[in-house]
C-alpha cells in the first residue's frame, strides 16, 4: 500500500514529526520520520520543533499495532452474548446463528466497519482467522473465495493491512476412534470444503499482495481429522506462509482428543508437522508441561486473547511459561468483546498477577512488543512493528493529555500506554505513510459507529 499522489500514482515522500516516540527501548522526544514508498526512509532524533512541511503527531507514537487473531463477524455478538449465563459451547450456538445470515455483501459491510474500528484503536494489521467460506448449506459461491475476497476488500477500504488466514474446518469433532470424526452439522456446513485437499485447492486461488498476505489455519484438532493435518501444514510450508491453529482452548476438547488419540492436541499437532516457527497457537490455555516444552522447543508462537478468554470463561493460559520455553507472544481481540490492544496487553500481565499473586511478569516494553513486532511477525511481516529505516511506515499516536493518560512524566509513556490508556486515547494512525486516522477521526470511513450499527442491524432476524 505505497503512498502515492492521486495524479501520477508515483511514490511521494512525507515527513512526520513525533513529539515523543517509542524506539523499542525508550521514549525519545522530538523524532522525525521521513517516509518514502510507504516505508520509513530515515529517522532523526533531537528535533525539538516540527520542520517546515512536516505533519506533527503530538503524543506518544508507537509502531502500528498487530491484531493477530480476529473473527470479524463475531463483532456482531457484542452485548447480545452477555445476556444470561452459560459456557463457550452455549456462546457458540449464538455465533452460529449470526454466521448463518452472512452473505459476501453483508460480510464486506460488517468487516469494513470492524476494521475501521481497529484503525481507530491503532491497529494497522489484522490476522483474520477465516472459516466462513461457502453459502447456506455449504453450497460454494460462483467465486469460491467470495467471502475471503470480501474480507480482503473490506480491509483495503478501511485502510489496514490483512493476513487472511484461510481456515480448514472439516469436521464437527472427534468420533469413537482415531480415524473417526463427526461430519459437520448444519451450522458448520458453510465452513467445510469436505477434505483438506479440496480446502488446499480453493485456498490456492486466493491472491495476495503487499496489502493482503495469504496464510493458512487449522481451525482446531477437533475440526481437522488427524490424517489431514499434514496437508494444511504442507500447503503453508510450500508457500512459507503463516499457519495458525486454535489450541487447547477448552478442556473438553483436550479430553476428547486424549480419548480418541491417546495424546494431547499439542502432541497430535507436533506428530503431524504442524508446529514450527511460522506457526502460532491461539489461546494455548490448557497445556501440560510437555505441551509447553513442545511449543517452546519448536519456536511455535502463542497468541493470547485475554478479553475473549475471560469473556468466555476459558481460563488463563500459561503465557509466561510459554515465553520462557521459547514461544514468542502476540495478542488478538478474537471475538471482539472489545477491540483494544492496550487492554489485551495489560490483561495478559494482570491475569498472570491474579494467578500467581505476584506483580511484574512483563515490562511495558515487552508487552508493547507482543502488541506490535511479534504480532506482525506472526502475521508474516517480520520487518514491521519498529520505527527504523526500512520498516513499513505504520504508526499509532496515543494522547498523553487525556483523563486516563495525563500526569505521568513523558519518559514513562510506555507504562502509561500499557497500564492506563485505552483505544479511546488513539489520536492518529498511519499505514504505509498514509494518515488514516487523524485527530481521532477515520479519513476513509466517515462515521464508523453508524457503519457498525447499520452492518450489525442488517444481520438481526
Amino acid at each position: 500500500m505505497p503512498l502515492t499522489t492521486e495524479a501520477t500514482g508515483k511514490p511521494v515522500t512525507k515527513t512526520y514529526w513525533l513529539s515523543h516516540a517509542w524506539l523499542g527501548t525508550h521514549v525519545e522526544p522530538g523524532v522525525v520520520l521521513e517516509v518514502s514508498d510507504g516505508r520509513i526512509a530515515r529517522v532523526r532524533t533531537g528535533v525539538d520543533t516540527p520542520p517546515p512541511g512536516a505533519t506533527a503527531l503530538r503524543g506518544f507514537t508507537l509502531p502500528g499495532l498487530a491484531n493477530t487473531h480476529s473473527h470479524a463477524f463475531h463483532r456482531a455478538l457484542r452485548s447480545t452474548v452477555q445476556v444470561g449465563s452459560g459456557t463457550f459451547w452455549t456462546w457458540r450456538e449464538t455465533m452460529y446463528q449470526v454466521a448463518s445470515r452472512l452473505t459476501p455483501d453483508t460480510y464486506y459491510a460488517l468487516a469494513r466497519a470492524v476494521y475501521a474500528e481497529m484503525a481507530l484503536a491503532g491497529i494497522t494489521a489484522v490476522g483474520e482467522f477465516h472459516y466462513l467460506h461457502h453459502g447456506p448449506g455449504g453450497t460454494p459461491y460462483d467465486n469460491p473465495n467470495a467471502m475471503g475476497d470480501a474480507l480482503i476488500a473490506a480491509a483495503r477500504a478501511a485502510g489496514i493491512r490483512i493476513t487472511l488466514l484461510d481456515t480448514a474446518y472439516l469436521s464437527a469433532g472427534f468420533g469413537s476412534g482415531p480415524g473417526h470424526y463427526h461430519e459437520p452439522d448444519r451450522h458448520q456446513a458453510r465452513f467445510s470444503d469436505g477434505t483438506a485437499d479440496a480446502w488446499a485447492e480453493r485456498a490456492a486461488l486466493l491472491k495476495g499482495d503487499d496489502h493482503a498476505l495469504i496464510g493458512a489455519a487449522v481451525h482446531s484438532v477437533r475440526a481437522v481429522p488427524a490424517g489431514q493435518l499434514s496437508t494444511v501444514a504442507r500447503w503453508a510450508e510450500e508457500r512459507r506462509a503463516p499457519l495458525h491453529v486454535h489450541l487447547s482452548e477448552q478442556t473438553a476438547e483436550n479430553d476428547a482428543c486424549l480419548a480418541a488419540h491417546g495424546r494431547t492436541p499439542t502432541r497430535l499437532l507436533a506428530d503431524h508437522g504442524v508446529l514450527g516457527p511460522r506457526t502460532t497457537g491461539v489461546h494455548n490455555t490448557h497445556l501440560t508441561d510437555e505441551d509447553i516444552a513442545l511449543i517452546g522447543s519448536t519456536a511455535t508462537g502463542t497468541c493470547m486473547c485475554p478479553t475473549t478468554e475471560r469473556d468466555l470463561a476459558d481460563g488463563i493460559g500459561p503465557a509466561a511459561a510459554l515465553q520462557h520455553a521459547g514461544s514468542p507472544l502476540s495478542l488478538g481481540s478474537d471475538s471482539h468483546a472489545v477491540i483494544d490492544l492496550f487492554e489485551e496487553a495489560r490483561a495478559m500481565e494482570l491475569d498472570e498477577r491474579l494467578r500467581t499473586r505476584r506483580r511484574g511478569h512483563w515490562t511495558a516494553a515487552a508487552l508493547l512488543r507482543a502488541a506490535s513486532a511479534d504480532g506482525h511477525a506472526a502475521l508474516g511481516r517480520p520487518d514491521a512493528g519498529v520505527l527504523e529505516p526500512g520498516a513499513p511506515a505504520d504508526l499509532v499516536t496515543v494522547a498523553l493529555d487525556s483523563v486516563r493518560t495525563a500526569g505521568p512524566v513523558a519518559r514513562l509513556a510506555a507504562e502509561t500506554a500499557v497500564f492506563a490508556a485505552s483505544a479511546a486515547d488513539v489520536r492518529h494512525t498511519v499505514v504505509a505513510g498514509r494518515h488514516l486516522v487523524r485527530d481521532g477521526r477515520h479519513t476513509l470511513v466517515d462515521d464508523v459507529p453508524e457503519a457498525l450499527a447499520r452492518a450489525i442491524g442488517a444481520l438481526r432476524p
